[in-house]
């Protein structure tokens, strides 16, 4: 199975350009500096992945914001300086949000052409204008697609707006994942294509009820639920119908090993299976522990899963540098950092 080589390290920049309540030019040029790029790359890591929404490079009416891309050209270049990559990730679009409290419909940007041209034209204006740097940036399509009934029409929306970005970008990297909150399990459904420089992603918190736990977002959730890694797979089980099925994730899976590394090559087996028949890099957008666990199960998780990604060539972007309830750099303990990002 090919790789994405150049991005197999990698770390997110998650509520920087994207899921911030604060949008004003001090976040902007604050939240994340050159010093952070330097200090991702003293870490050992390869990339960033960006998280981006459409309100940092468009008006609501569709007018370009030429002030929204000077933050994506300095990280750009930051990158260039310090021999980092980067992946620009839509995260939100026009008329679609994956977001649990934004309580808008998840369905209806798929049923919409004029909001599928709205995203059509956002990315010919970033291929356009990022199209000549294939050998730093690659492109995420969009964020996570929440609901499964949608799963064909974003195939093929998907299949669309790669042959937009094309016709500026022939050699970029271009990235999209599957339905279900990119679950891993739904890249067996994603579309087939000819295109070599196409790669599969998804995203893996599994356990949710560990990886999440007493996150405030997430339905049904004690604010006080703590538990460690590794459990058993049944205590996780047992431990999880507080969530929905949904929510639960792929805990209840067949076959499922206990946990460590075997319970993620288990979990991973269909998408691994496709990318090899079709030859397609796979690539983990998103995976981390909420800064509410505690350090030492942190580490014994990420090292399972990373183990993983190692064998099979996986790269993967660790959930979060900063913020977010997720950020290594918040962990009070420096020599804890580094013993992290040493396993991602």
């Amino acid at each position: 199975m090919r790789t994405l080589e150049g991005y197999l390290h990698g770390v997110n920049l998650g509520g920087w350009l994207s899921q911030t309540s604060d949008t004003s030019a001090e976040h902007y040029t604050t939240f994340i500096t050159e010093q952070d790029i330097a200090t991702i790359a003293e870490l050992g890591l390869d990339h960033v992945r960006v998280p981006v929404d459409y309100m940092l490079l468009e008006e609501e009416d569709g007018t370009e914001k030429p002030e929204g891309y000077v933050y994506l050209d300095s990280c750009l270049n930051w990158c260039k300086k310090h021999g980092l990559r980067m992946i620009l990730d839509l995260h939100k679009t026009y008329g679609y949000s994956f977001d649990p409290l934004d309580k808008t419909d998840k369905t209806i940007f798929f049923h919409d052409a004029s909001l599928q041209e709205r995203f059509y034209r956002l990315w010919r204006t970033l291929s356009k204008r990022y199209g000549a740097e294939s050998d730093t940036m690659a492109f995420e399509l969009l964020n996570e697609i929440v609901e499964p009934e949608v799963a064909e029409a974003w195939n093929q929306i998907a299949l669309h707006a790669i042959a937009e970005i094309r016709k500026q970008a022939p050699d970029t990297w271009i990235i999209f994942g599957g339905v279900m909150y990119n679950n891993v399990l739904s890249v067996p459904m994603l579309a087939e294509t000819a295109d070599r420089k196409v790669v599969y992603t998804f995203h893996s918190y599994e356990p949710m009820i560990f990886t999440h736990q007493g996150a405030y977002w997430v339905q049904d959730m004690p604010a006080d639920f703590r538990i460690a890694y590794p459990k058993c797979l049944a205590e996780y089980r047992e431990a999880s119908k507080i969530l929905s099925q949904e929510l639960a994730g792929a805990i209840y899976a067949d076959d499922l090993k206990e946990m460590g590394a075997d319970f993620f090559e288990t979990l991973f087996a269909p998408a691994l299976k496709i990318a090899q028949e079709r030859d397609i890099p796979l690539y983990c957008g998103e995976y981390g522990v909420i800064d509410l666990a505690d350090n030492d199960s942190k580490i014994r998780w990420a090292a399972d899963i990373c183990s993983v990604f190692n064998k099979y060539g996986i790269g993967r972007a660790y959930w979060n540098y900063k913020g977010k309830d997720y950020g290594i750099v918040d962990i009070p303990d420096v020599a804890v950092q580094k013993q992290l990002a040493q396993k991602l």
